[in-house]
């Protein structure tokens, strides 16, 4: 297997050695917004999800080409709290147990094609993560003193 792209922050914080070109900063896909209701009834931890995407993830993930692995996942999240409650039953039923891990796995890796961790989102030429260095921090605090 190859080995996985780099995000573009970590390129920019190292100083891109292979020097290849880099998407501008700040630059941000237009997609087109809107909420979706769900396509088919969902559980408790599935509908919780649902509406965390929409409040959270709104400026990447479309209502319109998304919507389907959504509810995928939102169904997963609600299969896996059906497990959840059987495996605290008994957690040494071995067919409960690996189910339970299988759909965490299938959670994990949609909510990766999602874009719900700072490398996808890199990856989908999304975000660019930039973490503030106590430096900075202390500069903007001082700067706002100074004009406020």
């Amino acid at each position: 297997m190859s080995n996985p792209s780099k995000p573009t922050e970590s390129k920019r914080l190292i100083g891109n050695p292979g020097k290849r070109a880099l998407p501008e900063a700040g630059l941000v896909a237009v997609i087109e917004g809107g909420y979706r209701e769900p396509l088919r009834e969902l559980g408790v931890a599935g509908q919780t999800l649902w509406y965390d995407v929409w409040g959270h993830g709104i400026s990447w993930v479309s209502p319109r080409s998304d919507v389907h692995l959504l509810q995928i996942v939102c169904e997963l999240f609600d299969r896996r709290e059906l497990l959840r409650e059987a495996f605290l039953i008994d957690p040494t039923e071995r067919k409960v147990n690996m189910s339970l891990l299988e759909t965490e796995k299938l959670i994990q890796s949609s909510l990766s094609l999602l874009g719900f961790t700072p490398s996808d989102r890199a990856r989908l030429g999304l975000a660019e993560v930039k973490k503030e260095s106590k430096l900075d921090e202390m500069l903007a605090r001082r700067a706002a003193r100074d004009d406020g």
